[in-house]
This record gives C-alpha cells, structure tokens and sequence, in this order.
C-alpha cells in the first residue's frame, strides 16, 4: 500500500482531508456536522490530536493538525473515521432524514467490494495527508480550508461559516477550540 499521501511521520504537521464515499453531501444536516464537531473535540482531548485549522465541507472535511508524541495521526484518523461511520449512520436511522433509504442504499453498496463483512461504508478508504513542510505551505493550506465555504458560494466571508476555524481565526465564537498559528 502506498504511503505517499498518509501521516506515517510522528510530532509532524499535516493537511489531511477526508471524504464520503462519492462525494455524498452529508454534512447538510446540523445533527452530521455535531457528530464530527463532537468526535474531534474528543479526539483533541483524548487521543493526541493537535488541530491548526479545518473546515467540515458538505462532503468532505479539511484540517491542518498533528498527533502529539507518544500518538500516530493515522491511528486517531482510523479510530475517527470508525467511531463517525456509527454515528452518522445512527442519526440516520434514528432521525428524520429525507434521503434516509437513499443514503443507507448506498452506504451499503459501497461495501459489496470489501473483503471483510459490513453493512454501511461512510467514509472513502484512506485519507489524503500531505506534511506541512514551510510556513508557507501552511499559510496556503489554511487560506484554502478557510476560503473553501466561500469558493462553493456557501458564504460570502470565511469568517461566516460557523463549522470553519476561521472563526477562531478572527476571534469570533467557535464550535471548536484550535491552536491558532502565527503565519499571517
């Protein structure tokens, strides 16, 4: 398996991006976006992870971050992705979903490929870590997570989307505590 685009370094910083499978415009719905809002936090409390940056896209989610020493990026996004893919799934059995059969359909032919058994497949295989290797790739990073809400014409300021760092960013309230860095 290649490791070209995964976080096999410790302690380094990396842009990682996650998606569904196809594209599935998930994080429409509030209850979706506090699901990942929810399991980051944990993660940022809990296993190690530092966050920089991020922004939960309709069917993707961007962050700039790292595992602190002693954890591995790739085991926090790993453990991430498995605990999201219940809850995700849960909420849409257990909540008012117009696209419900829809979307567990589908979250179930996207397993019809694996080898070992599941139900629903939520999330694309993998993740894409690129290593944040100068300052600025990191400031081209973040104006890119932040300025992607703005680029999909879901807001006209960065500053507006409320699932974005770029909240912290310009000192307003945030859904999620990040680690601002000095690179403007």
């Amino acid at each position: 398996m290649s490791t070209k685009y995964k976080a096999t370094m410790s302690d380094t910083g990396y842009f990682v991006t996650i998606t569904t499978v196809g594209w599935i415009d998930l994080f429409t719905r509030l209850k979706q976006r506090y699901i990942i809002i929810n399991a980051l936090d944990y993660c940022q409390k809990q296993k190690g992870l530092e966050i920089y940056g991020y922004c939960i896209m309709p069917s993707h989610i961007h962050m700039l971050c790292k595992a602190t020493e002693g954890y591995l990026l790739s085991n926090i996004m790993r453990d991430f992705k498995k605990y999201t893919s219940k809850q995700i799934i849960e909420t849409i059995i257990n909540y008012p979903e117009s696209r419900r059969e829809w979307l567990l359909d589908y979250f179930n032919k996207a397993c019809e490929h694996l080898k070992r058994k599941q139900q629903y497949k939520v999330w694309q295989d993998g993740y894409h870590a690129e290593i944040c290797s100068s300052n600025s790739f990191i400031k081209q990073k973040l104006n890119y997570i932040h300025n992607n809400p703005v680029k999909d014409k879901i807001v006209a300021n960065p500053e507006d989307y409320v699932f974005s760092s770029a909240r912290n960013y310009a000192s307003l309230d945030n859904e999620l505590d990040v680690l601002i860095l000095n690179v403007f």
